[in-house]
């Protein structure tokens, strides 16, 4: 099963559509055939991308694997050459009479889910169900098979739901046989025209996300969500949740929202109820417009916190009032800390995003946080802290790689139409030639990437933490422009990818991530995130090296106006840190292993339940942090031995 996630800071779909999309069976082969020739990879529907995309129709349909049996899909979940040519004709005839057949079955099966839900309704409920074994969910084998996987859901969200109390349990009961029918009547339609507009829209959905992990189709509903997330300004808590099925896991807490400022949220804890409102088995999207609201207006959370006595865990609930508030997604982060080595410091530069607005940018503010610092300390080394940097603006991951380089090609970027343009640090005016690190996590994506690889490239800095970055080497373009044309298509929008990013090396971190030099494993070193884990990532490519930038990009009035000097002062590959980062890696590795506080924490994110963005910091300190500053103290002291007279 597909767990479903979302920021409450801004994200949230419509519960239930008023009508489906106004798409005709035309509309859907030309949208089909405009993404294809958008899409950097993929430019005719193969018979792979045919059984991708029936599969995708499948889930769209039933999520959750509670309504069909293996038996009732085999022939489209596993489909012959015969299937798949059919489905593939249809498409260039516009003809989705294949679609609407699968569409038929589900309906079938919507009428068998009613006879189940009346054949467990006084069975008695299994003991001991966790939400982990709903997790990548195989279709059911048989009916009895579907029988046993609904009465378990029903055990698990009602051994939550009794913490309510006898009279929302019934109540509970009563809004959850509600929200299946209503979910029923919208892909069942109100009339033939409906179902057939319903199965044209999942038909798009399907085909669009059988592309790539960041190519879909957005509903008009959808898309006008979107609107709010561009805006980024809610009134609501500030936290993102998991549906766990039991209730809504809160994996993350925003910072400078009413939730962080409360410090009464806490990362794991599990929502089961919103103004005594039980939000179990609810769409995570409904439960986000009861915790939405008017600013200054009290929220009341009924939370499930686990807490552990010995070997023995123990479930508490409580009732946490928080007072909503405007919650702004700030992009302008810079934290920054200085470290005393020897005749002076380690800076650490923490960069959450690559942002930019008149008043400042990240490149910007980097360089006067470097610059002060070297007028307070004598400055020995730069950790750059890329963790959790989801990336943000190409132009300033520009910047800021020009704050540790000469001039040079930082990115180049590949379009669907196999066009190369790249961007390059043009001013060659470091503030920072010295030791550097980038430090990151398995989070650290897009252009915080794009930063680390190129610093990596020129040998102009060592990576180091997570084994490996999160791997996101691609870009996307969306069809509705918030800005300039907010009016919604009533056939819906789509979003495509439309090309990948490459550093000076011709490598694309799509996929792979970025490997580091020096693997200090972190709080999300053991998780499953990162595009190698979608379900359908674009593949890695590469495209040649451009360390001697020959500008042949540009047209000749460009070159021109770039300058004859910018050539001949690229930035070298430098091997500065050859000699010694073998040494660096086996003082991190004794460290560590011999660190009781930092093998303990390594056992503890290492168990199978560890499903969280953060956790409390273990042993009140960032181990991965501390390991970097010793990597930095041990090149530092290294360096200086070789220097000395």
């Amino acid at each position: 099963m597909i767990r479903k996630c979302l920021f409450l800071i801004f994200i949230f779909f419509a519960i239930a559509e008023a009508k489906p999309p106004q798409l005709t069976s035309k509309d859907v082969k030309t949208k089909i055939e405009e993404i294809l020739k958008a899409h950097a990879s993929h430019k005719t529907l193969t018979s792979e991308l045919m059984e991708r995309t029936l599969k995708n129709f499948l889930e769209e349909l039933d999520p959750t694997k509670t309504y069909f049996i293996e038996s009732d899909i085999a022939e489209w979940e596993k489909p012959s050459e015969t299937v798949l040519q059919r489905a593939l004709s249809g498409f260039k005839n516009s003809d989705f009479s294949l679609f609407q057949e699968i569409h038929s079955a589900f309906l079938k099966a919507v009428e068998r889910r009613s006879s189940i839900e009346s054949e467990i309704a006084n069975r008695e409920l299994p003991k001991g169900v966790k939400s982990e074994e709903f997790k990548d969910l195989a279709w059911a084998v048989c009916y009895e098979d579907l029988i046993n996987r609904n009465l378990r859901i029903k055990a698990l969200q009602i051994d939550a739901t009794e913490k309510l109390g006898d009279e929302n349990r019934n109540k509970f009961m009563q809004r959850l046989i509600k929200r299946r029918t209503n979910r029923e009547q919208e892909l069942t339609g109100a009339n033939d025209e409906d179902r057939r507009k319903t199965t044209l829209s999942l038909v798009l959905k399907a085909a669009t996300a059988s592309l790539d992990s960041h190519t879909n189709y957005f509903t008009p509903n959808e898309a006008n969500q979107f609107m709010i997330q561009v805006q980024q300004r809610l009134f609501g808590i500030g936290a993102q949740l998991r549906d766990d099925l039991d209730g809504l896991s809160v994996v993350r807490i925003i910072e400078n929202s009413p939730a962080s400022q409360s410090n009464k949220v806490k990362i794991n804890d599990k929502i089961i109820a919103v103004d005594n409102e039980p939000v179990i088995g609810m769409e995570i999207s409904e439960a986000v417009e009861l915790i939405r609201g008017e600013k200054g207006t009290p929220v009341l959370l009924t939370i499930l916190r686990e807490s552990s006595e010995g070997e023995e865990k123990k479930t508490e609930k409580l009732e946490i009032e928080l007072i909503r508030n405007e919650v702004v997604l700030e992009e302008t982060r810079l934290e920054q800390s200085v470290e005393p080595y020897g005749d002076g410091v380690i800076a650490t530069l923490k960069l959450f995003s690559f942002y930019q607005d008149p008043k400042s940018s990240s490149g910007s503010d980097m360089r006067k946080a470097i610059e002060q610092i070297k007028k307070d300390h004598k400055l020995n080394g730069v950790i750059l802290d890329l963790r959790s940097n989801a990336g943000g603006l190409l132009t300033q991951a520009v910047s800021v790689t020009g704050l540790f380089i000469n001039k040079g090609i930082v990115v180049s970027i590949k379009d669907n139409t196999g066009k190369v343009q790249h961007l390059r640090e043009v001013d060659g005016k470091p503030v920072w030639e010295g030791p550097l690190f980038v430090l990151v996590n398995r989070a650290s994506a897009s252009a915080a990437e794009i930063v680390a690889q190129t610093l990596q490239d020129y040998g102009r800095a060592i990576v180091l933490g997570d084994d490996h970055t999160f791997g996101k080497g691609s870009f996307q373009t969306f069809t509705l422009d918030p800005i300039v044309n907010p009016k919604v298509n009533p056939q819906g929008e789509y979003k495509v990818t439309r090309g990948r990013y490459y550093t000076v090396s011709g490598k694309s971190p799509q996929l792979t991530g970025v490997i580091s030099d020096i693997t200090i494993p972190g709080i999300l070193s053991q998780l499953d995130i990162g595009e190698k884990f979608a379900k359908f990532p674009l593949e890695n490519d590469q495209i040649e090296p451009h360390f001697d930038d020959d500008l042949s990009d540009l047209s000749p009035f460009h070159r021109i106006q770039l300058g004859p000097t910018y050539r001949y002062s690229l930035q070298t590959q430098l091997t500065t840190y050859a000699p010694y980062t073998d040494v660096l890696r086996k003082n991190s590795k004794v460290r560590i292993d011999s660190n009781k506080n930092y093998q303990n924490f390594l056992t503890e994110i290492q168990k199978k339940n560890f499903d969280s963005e953060m956790i409390d910091i273990f042993g009140q300190t960032d181990l991965q942090h501390a390991e970097a500053i010793n990597v930095m103290k041990d090149l530092i002291f290294l360096m200086n031995l070789e220097n000395r007279p």
